[in-house]
């Protein structure tokens, strides 16, 4: 243990703490902004920097490690002094758009500045052009608002491992972007969104759909339709001032409709049939000598990830749509047809906790109902602003019922939402269907929570099930490789592109951390416990759906609406 002075405090940390460290453990808060904890330890912006006796400088407390006897002074007339200058020096060279940027209220720059109460900008000169990359559907950069931190570059590279952000160029010409200052639509992002959550200004932010959707709840031609991802009951409260983990599903639906949507559906009730496809094909392929470990395919960030870096190994993946493009043909074939609607007049939105959404359901094979399936995807971001903009208060709105059929569910379809959620749902029924008994216990724990990579043998009837769950794509790398190289035997591979799953993606609430992960994961196990229904193979109206228009699962109509195939792309160098 190393015994310090922190202003005139005595503390003892373990050797390598760092002086930021040791502060927050006295409930000192030393200022940052390229800091991210574990991920982005660089001491770039200066933000941080503390007196230590002794010392020729100022001394950058993310990167300083604390020394026996150590005298550190946090918040000297100096220290304030050269913090502020720092501040000065990058908002001079800052677009002011602070009235009209997405990040308003809550930029970590904007905060800074008024912290240190900036009032006005000592250094006029040139300031830095660069145009807005807006080429993909899910990710826009405005590399004028960057204030070159290097969170986005770290995050993809260390925890995603994709690694198509650089710094490039020197001095007052250095900009964060993809290699030869390309586009991000031609290289192989995967349009995870994890960037945009690490951000602290508007320099990456997700391409804003909301005028689309407000332009088709106001065209009386369009009966509109919305379908909720499962975790988005746990984050759109965020967006209006409650507590991380809020559960406000019903508060959303009553939302949903005082915003303008004819039906506000569940897209539990197509997770549930998900389970039925994707577990029927695991025990066909085991049974058939099917190509094996069967990995999931709901995450369309890790989908586009498979396809740039392990094209090899698509076969393994589940041919099932994820639940989003699950309910797009349904709402434009079986809800019209039982409603009597003209599936052209049929205009399906999507809320979801992600980015790589918006990707998903452009893509050319997502058209099985003879139309786009799923028109508009909106993140937990985006609907939180359509609320402010329509004066709703969500906190204050009743509990209000999804609307049937579409919007019945089950809690396996709940958990969807956190990671390990998929498997546990499927684990729920595909023991059900093969033993023909009913578990004495649903809850699947070892499945739970966000370590990085889990496995375990869960006995199925005679058959052990070798399962495996990851979150983060620089993890399920670990588990693709081995099974590149052969070594491994699993039956089933969960696979969450985003750390802690889908309540944890690209487009969840901002700030997005471990521990509000952790909350919002609390929550979605709180919301499963509550479901009168438990096991997708329970949706009374799943099985209805199979009676009047599926038949059965596997079968020939759902292989037209719900399964789809991949599409190998390589590497951007490669292509090169």
């Amino acid at each position: 243990m190393i015994t310090l002075t922190i202003d005139n405090q005595k503390i003892a940390v373990e050797e390598g703490t760092t002086i930021l460290q040791a502060a927050k453990k006295l409930g000192i808060n030393i200022p940052t902004l390229c800091y991210l904890e574990k991920i982005n330890e660089i001491g770039a912006c200066r933000l941080c920097v503390v007196e230590v006796q002794g010392a020729k400088a100022f001394v950058p407390s993310c990167v300083a490690p604390v020394a026996e006897g150590m005298v550190v002074r946090t918040n000297t007339p100096a220290i304030v002094k050269a913090r502020k200058l720092v501040l000065e020096l990058i908002l001079s060279d800052h677009p002011m758009e602070c009235l009209t940027c997405v990040r308003n209220g809550n930029c970590e720059l904007q905060t800074l500045a008024e912290q240190f109460g900036i009032k006005e900008i000592r250094f006029d000169g040139a300031k830095t052009e660069y145009p807005i990359d807006d080429s993909t559907p899910a990710i826009i950069r405005d590399p004028r608002k960057c204030v070159l931190c290097r969170r986005c570059i770290s995050v993809c590279k260390e925890v995603q491992t994709v690694s198509v952000l650089t710094a490039q160029e020197r001095g007052f010409d250095s900009v964060i972007a993809p290699a030869f200052n390309a586009k991000l639509a031609d290289v192989e992002c995967v349009q995870c969104g994890q960037c945009s959550l690490v951000c602290p200004t508007g320099a990456i932010q997700e391409r804003d759909d909301t005028d689309k959707v407000w332009a088709a709840l106001a065209d009386p031609k369009k009966h509109v339709v919305v379908q909720t991802a499962p975790a988005t009951r746990v984050q759109v409260g965020e967006t209006l001032g409650m507590e991380p983990g809020s559960i406000v599903t019903g508060k959303m639906v009553a939302g949903l409709r005082r915003l303008g949507f004819d039906k506000v559906f569940d897209t539990d009730f197509t997770a549930d049939l998900t389970i039925m496809e994707e577990g029927n094909e695991l025990l066909q392929r085991i049974q058939t000598g099917g190509t094996l470990p069967m990995i999931t395919s709901c995450s369309p960030g890790w989908i586009k990830f498979a396809e740039h870096f392990y094209p090899d190994l698509l076969a393994h993946l589940s041919t099932c749509k994820s639940p989003q493009q699950m309910f797009g043909p349904l709402a434009k074939t079986y809800y019209a047809e039982k409603e009597g609607i003209d599936p052209a007049d049929v205009y399906c939105v999507s809320i979801m906790p992600c980015t790589a959404k918006k990707f998903e359901c452009g893509r050319p094979e997502m058209d099985d109902s003879g139309y786009q399936d799923v028109d508009v995807v909106l993140t937990s971001r985006e609907l939180g602003r359509m609320f402010k903009q329509a004066n709703i208060n969500l906190p204050g709105l009743p509990e209000e019922e999804y609307d049937a059929p579409l919007g019945i569910s089950t809690g396996a379809g709940e958990i969807f939402g956190a990671s390990g959620g998929v498997m546990e749902a499927a684990l729920r029924t595909v023991y059900e269907v093969v033993t023909g008994k009913e578990l004495p216990d649903i809850n699947f724990k070892d499945c739970r929570g966000i370590t990085g990579v889990k496995e375990a043998t869960v006995q199925v009837g005679d058959l052990p099930v070798k399962i495996a769950i990851t979150n983060g794509l620089g993890n399920a790398r670990k588990v693709l490789d081995k099974i590149r190289a052969g070594e491994a035997d699993y039956h089933f591979i969960e696979i969450m592109c985003c750390p802690g799953g889908c309540i944890g993606g690209g487009g969840s609430p901002i700030p997005t951390n471990t521990e509000i992960r952790l909350k919002r994961i609390d929550a979605t196990y709180i919301e499963d416990e509550r479901m009168v229904l438990r096991k997708s193979h329970d949706n009374p109206a799943v099985k209805v759906l199979y009676e009047e228009f599926l038949e059965k699962p596997l079968g020939h109509k759902s292989h037209e609406l719900l399964h789809t195939h991949y599409t190998p792309r390589g590497l951007w160098q490669e292509e090169e």
